[in-house]
């Protein structure tokens, strides 16, 4: 219950969204009076069924959940019934919320609350109603018990939930390892250029912008997952802007501060040292925003061949349930709150991503972690997820009051950014647009809506998987994609005549680049230029900073 207790402390709209449902069911009684009393007669099945020991449908069969995995809540009367129980209020809980009416936005606020508290209730997340637990405080003479209160100690002290065993991983040491060096740097952002890997390269360079509310390594974790290293095997001649963590340094910067300091002077340096005209652009999450939106503002579109955007929302009109936190309220409170500047500390970002998630990025550790007293596992994905950054808080006003509350992105001239008006349609060179299919935050419909906002050649790739591991998919573990041109009458149109493929996005992409990436020249023996000498290896300082955790 404590999640849901934080959810009311950060989101106050939350407390308006459940007083207003409960004032809802008490103006309609006799709706929940239909809903009570079919829940009543399931609830009277449940405990006939558990008296005459009698099996009732196997939910299990009916909706796998790996949480009720262990064999008792199928053996057993007690955790049947309990696992029953527990399904049928879930649903009970549903159907209420389902029942009354409230306004689409305080609907989708209490579909969200619900939704935390049907997590919160899982009897799994109880050492007595939880088999497994028990049958490992048996066996481990409560060893694990001890354990699991050493580890919530811990938890309590860093302020954050331990997902991944953080003593696994070290960036530099095995993340973020494709040899290369910084070749430029300022407040905002470091630049790295990476060492080829093949004897030649093509002649037009690939520049990434990753989002800066998480650190760039995402796309450069261990050797068979990094796509830096899959690009660079692919004869691609690839840049990375590394975000800097924002600190005291960066506590007044803006959205401009970022498109000028980061993605334009990432351009002037990339093309100067490549000695190219033109490059390739790759955006993933709000990087893909941030570089659209500047690509589409200050006059960069003219050196840009390609452009590539992953997971990446232009048209917010359907955010999906991160829309729960940006209402009006919320984003008056921070453009208040940072309006003389300030940091917003990574934490808080991430926790509001993981409570879209709870049962697999909050529930699921506080099992492992405390009732079982399990070490978490060591992977690099949760690594990575755990490792957040700061942003600057008058960029993360204005990104939410611009993009999220009034969707200015999608209308042209209505945005202005390094001083000249945003228009999307400025963007006509061929475009890449991928989304994940299981994204829950960037919803695929959405970026397809996005895609048609472009003026460009549109390939449009709908990838299996979610916001992370979906774009993470290397050849050697292929999950599967759907492709095709835009224009189609909508998202769901273009699905059904969309070819599916078994493999990986990653080598239909490499195809797609490697027509637009120009001929092959010898590889270059070192770094950077004259103008643009090597500052440090990679991956430099700026993405070893940490964030400061909250809460």
């Amino acid at each position: 219950m404590r999640l849901v207790d934080s959810l009311l402390e950060q989101l106050p709209q939350a407390r308006t969204a459940l007083d207003t449902f409960l004032a809802a069911l008490a103006a309609q009684p006799h709706v929940v009076a239909k809903v009570n009393a079919r829940h009543y007669s399931a609830r009277l099945a449940l405990w006939t069924r558990m008296l005459r020991q009698a099996p009732g449908d196997d939910l299990l069969a009916v909706r796998p959940d790996r949480r009720f995995r262990a064999g008792e809540w199928r053996d057993l009367p007690y955790f049947r019934f309990l696992r029953e129980a527990y399904e049928e209020d879930a649903h009970w809980i549903g159907e209420l919320v389902e029942a009354v009416q409230l306004p689409p936005e305080l609907a989708q606020r209490a579909r969200f609350l619900a939704k935390q508290l049907v997590a919160a209730l899982a009897p799994t997340n109880q050492l007595a109603t939880n088999p497994e637990a028990i049958r490992r405080a048996f066996a481990t003479g409560g060893a694990s018990i001890r354990d699991g209160l050493e580890h919530l100690r811990r938890d309590v002290a860093r302020g954050a939930i331990s997902m991944s065993d953080d003593s696994a991983f070290e960036v530099g040491r095995n993340l973020a390892t494709s040899a290369g060096a910084v070749v430029f740097e300022n407040q905002v952002m470091q630049l790295i250029e990476y060492a080829p890997l093949t004897p030649t390269v093509h002649a037009r360079p690939l520049l990434i912008v990753p989002p800066f509310i998480n650190k760039y390594y995402i796309l450069d974790l261990q050797k068979d997952n990094s796509f830096v290293h899959f690009a660079l095997e692919r004869g691609l001649r690839v840049f990375m802007i590394s975000w800097r963590n924002a600190g005291s340094a960066l506590r007044e910067a803006t959205w401009e501060d970022y498109a000028r300091e980061g993605v334009l002077r990432a351009i002037d340096a990339v093309l100067q040292i490549s000695g190219s005209s033109r490059l390739n652009a790759l955006g993933f999450c709000v990087g893909g925003t941030l570089l659209a939106s500047t690509l589409a503002a200050a006059g960069g579109a003219r050196r840009v061949a390609s452009l590539t955007l992953l997971a990446c929302l232009l048209d917010f009109s359907e955010v999906g349930e991160i829309g729960v936190y940006v209402d009006e309220q919320y984003v008056a409170g921070c453009e208040r709150e940072f309006a003389d500047g300030g940091l917003v500390p990574g934490a808080r970002i991430a926790w509001a991503f993981a409570s879209l998630r709870p049962d697999e990025l909050v529930w699921f550790f506080v099992v492992n972690n405390y009732l079982e007293g399990k070490d978490p596992a060591a992977f690099d994905l949760l690594y990575w997820n755990a490792d957040s950054a700061n942003v600057p808080g008058r960029l993360f006003a204005w990104y939410l009051r611009n993009m999220y509350r009034e969707n200015r992105l999608r209308s042209p001239g209505t945005l202005s950014v390094c001083g000249r008006p945003v228009d999307l349609g400025r963007l006509r060179m061929p475009a890449y647009v991928l989304a994940t299919r299981e994204d829950h935050i960037v919803p695929w419909r959405s970026a397809w809506a996005g895609a048609h906002l472009l003026a460009g050649t549109i390939e449009f790739v709908l990838g299996a998987s979610g916001h992370v591991a979906g774009i993470v998919a290397p050849p050697r573990t292929p999950r599967g994609f759907w492709h095709g041109t835009i224009p189609a009458s909508d998202a769901d149109a273009w699905l059904r005549g969309a070819t599916r493929d078994g493999g990986s996005w990653w080598e239909h992409w490499a195809r797609w680049m490697r027509t637009r990436s120009g001929a092959l020249k010898r590889a270059p023996g070192v770094p950077g230029s004259a103008a643009h000498p090597p500052i440090e290896a990679a991956p430099g300082r700026y993405v070893r900073e940490r964030g400061v955790p909250t809460r």
